[in-house]
């Protein structure tokens, strides 16, 4: 744990040195329509809620670009599955989440398709009840941020995509359809 303590520091400060292989940096703000479920369901059930984000975008090459981010998720259960009939399955999430990602794009134009993951924690209180599980914790866990989408515009500076963050000690998994804007930020 002291490990993952260390490097989550090392990632989160890491832009404000002045390191050569930085090119360009930037702030990207997220917004999108949280949700989250269990790993093992059987009603295939999904609660929803609010996903905000923001991220400090360390651009290393055209392609590839690391991104600290800081983000907040609020799911509540609605009692219902995918196809809005009654389910007794929960998977809530109400959490601060912190972490690091990497991000690989095709340095396209107007159109940039990306992928990224990375290692981040989330701290708050989370609910998941299916025929498999019965927890509820609170406290700071583990997760995998997972993430697909693409890049628009002419600088790239609008993304949308799906956001997940897989939490394997609480059985579930948190993400969201989100909107994203960066802003770049004037180098020294």
């Amino acid at each position: 744990m002291k490990i993952f303590f260390f490097l989550l520091v090392n990632i989160l400060f890491v832009g404000h040195g002045t390191a050569q292989f930085i090119q360009e940096k930037s702030i990207n703000a997220q917004i999108g329509y949280g949700l989250s479920a269990p790993i093992n369901s059987v009603d295939e059930s999904v609660d929803t809620g609010l996903f905000l984000q923001g991220e400090f975008v360390l651009k290393i090459k055209s392609w590839v670009e690391l991104r600290p981010y800081a983000g907040f998720i609020f799911t509540n259960a609605n009692g219902q599955d995918l196809d809005n009939n009654p389910t007794d399955e929960i998977a809530e999430s109400k959490a601060f989440l912190l972490g690091g990602k990497a991000r690989l794009r095709a340095p396209i134009p107007w159109v940039a398709p990306y992928i990224e993951g990375g290692i981040g924690a989330s701290i708050g209180s989370f609910r998941t009840v299916t025929i498999f599980e019965n927890i509820d914790k609170s406290g700071l866990i583990y997760h995998i941020p997972v993430s697909i989408g693409l890049e628009l515009g002419p600088k790239n500076n609008v993304d949308i995509g799906f956001a997940y963050y897989f939490q394997p000690s609480v059985e579930q998994f948190a993400g969201a359809f989100a909107v994203g804007l960066s802003i770049p930020l004037k180098n020294r």
